[in-house]
């Protein structure tokens, strides 16, 4: 493996959590990202156990940074994304809503926005 190929490989192993969606958005905006990947996940804590946590990650040259967003209420605490009910009471976060978001918020209409599914 070349020298070049090793140093990036050892770049992208670090991992950086960012807990501000400021921070976050900051970082973005500097770094000017081809993509952001997202996940709605199950928020373990809530008694609904419902699909509520938005989880935000960002690749970079030197990193990845990743951002957490939990629900408060009806809407995630940090970006005030609203959480919905469907007609069962289940709770959900609507993806078109969250890619709105993320391209007006980092000012990129060019922003590839990408989910990330896990089984």
């Amino acid at each position: 493996m070349s020298r070049n190929k090793a140093d990036r490989k050892d770049s992208k192993d670090k991992v950086v959590r960012i807990r501000d969606w400021q921070e976050f958005k900051r970082l973005a905006m500097n770094h000017r990202p081809d993509s952001v990947v997202y996940s709605i996940e199950q928020y373990g804590l809530s008694p609904e156990r419902g699909l509520t946590c938005l989880r935000l990650i960002m690749p970079t040259q030197e990193v990845y940074y990743i951002f957490l967003d939990f629900p408060r209420e009806n809407k995630l605490r940090e970006t005030g994304i609203p959480i919905r009910k469907d007609r069962k009471g289940n709770r959900y976060i609507e993806d078109k809503e969250v890619i709105d978001f993320l391209r007006t918020q980092l000012e990129r209409k060019d922003l590839t926005i990408c989910s990330y599914w896990t089984i």
